[in-house]
């Protein structure tokens, strides 16, 4: 098999959209979601969701090599979903599904990036901000 092939099936993958939007999403929870419940006052959800979901815990210790993880699975399937060369079946009701199935596949992709960018800002943005806009 060479590796034409393998990048082929890599990008043929049918559940590669999730996989992104899962892993991005795990940014959102880790980083924005403890920063809006805090703003608004919830302080005491935010501790409660922290004692009893201990994996929070860990992601937030390892927030930088989160996002670095998931930003680097986002270029790969962004590359993966908009490189030149990619194209449907000649078949028109297979080149009907691909085109569908293609849309979704970009809707979830700028979706997952919205949330990455989201869960960017919440967790490293948000306190420089904060800070500059108390001092003036």
């Amino acid at each position: 098999m060479g590796p034409t092939t393998i990048w082929q099936r890599f990008g043929a993958a049918r559940h590669w959209g999730w996989l992104v939007l899962f892993s991005s999403s795990a940014t959102l929870i880790c980083c924005a979601l403890p920063i809006v419940l805090v703003a608004l006052g919830l302080g005491a959800v935010s501790a409660s969701l922290f004692a009893n979901l201990p994996f929070l815990v860990t992601l937030a210790q390892h927030k930088l090599w989160l996002f670095i993880s998931t930003g680097c699975l986002l270029l790969l399937s962004g590359w993966l979903l908009y490189r030149s060369g990619r194209s449907c079946p000649t078949d028109p009701k297979l080149a009907m599904q691909c085109a569908i199935a293609d849309r979704w596949n970009r809707r979830f992709w700028w979706g997952s990036v919205v949330v990455w960018t989201i869960g960017l800002a919440a967790a490293y943005l948000t306190l420089p901000i904060w800070q500059l806009l108390m001092k003036g």
